[in-house]
C-alpha cells in the first residue's frame, strides 16, 4: 500500500471517529432537551390526556377511589362509575394509577376545560344531590351544597338537628364524593 493511501486510510478512520463522537454529543443532548421539556409536563396535563380511561386516584385519608376520568379543569378532575362521581381537587392527589403515556399542554385546553373548582363545587350545588365532603385532616361531613364561594363551599349538614350550614375552605378538601339518589 502506497502512502497516499495509508494517509487516505487515516483520513478515513479520523472522520469516522469524529463522526461517532458527533453523533454521541448529539443524542445526548437530546436527551437533555427531552427530560428538560419533561420538567415542564404538569400532572393536570397528563389527567387531560387520560380523559375517558378508567383510573384509580390514591387520596389521603380517603384510600383508593376508582372511576372513568370523565372531566379534568383547572386544579381539579371528576371521576365518574358505581352510581357516585368523584371531584378530586388535584392538589391533595396522592398518586395515579392508569393514567397514559401523553400530555395535553393547557394552552391547548378549551375555555371549558380551565374553569376552576369553584365552576364544579357550583354546578353540584346546583343539582341539590348529596354529597360527602372528604377532609384533609381526615373528617367528613355528609349533606347538600348549598353555595360555592371564591374559595369555599357551604355545605347543608343531612342531619336536620344541625341543619346549620358548614363552610368549607376549598384547600381542606380532599375530595367531594355525589351520590345518586
Amino acid at each position: 500500500m502506497s502512502w497516499e493511501h495509508e494517509l487516505f486510510a487515516l483520513f478515513d478512520d479520523l472522520e469516522g471517529q469524529a463522526a461517532a463522537l458527533w453523533e454521541a454529543e448529539r443524542e445526548a443532548e437530546l436527551a437533555d432537551r427531552a427530560r428538560a421539556e419533561y420538567a415542564s409536563v404538569s400532572l393536570a396535563s397528563r389527567l387531560m390526556a387520560s380523559r375517558g380511561r378508567d383510573v384509580q386516584l390514591g387520596l389521603p385519608h380517603v384510600g383508593r377511589v376508582e372511576g372513568r376520568l370523565d372531566r379534568v379543569g383547572d386544579g381539579w378532575c371528576l371521576l365518574s362509575g358505581a352510581g357516585q362521581d368523584w371531584i378530586v381537587p388535584l392538589a391533595h392527589l396522592v398518586t395515579v394509577e392508569g393514567c397514559g403515556e401523553r400530555s395535553v399542554p393547557e394552552v391547548a385546553w378549551s375555555p371549558v376545560d380551565r374553569l376552576g373548582l369553584r365552576a364544579a363545587l357550583r354546578r353540584l350545588a346546583e343539582t341539590g344531590a348529596r354529597c360527602v365532603l372528604h377532609l384533609a385532616d381526615g373528617s367528613w361531613r355528609a349533606g347538600r351544597l348549598e353555595r360555592a364561594g371564591a374559595d369555599f363551599v357551604e355545605c347543608v349538614p343531612d342531619d336536620e338537628a344541625h341543619g346549620e350550614p358548614v363552610l368549607v375552605a376549598h384547600a381542606a378538601l380532599v375530595a367531594v364524593q355525589s351520590r345518586e339518589g
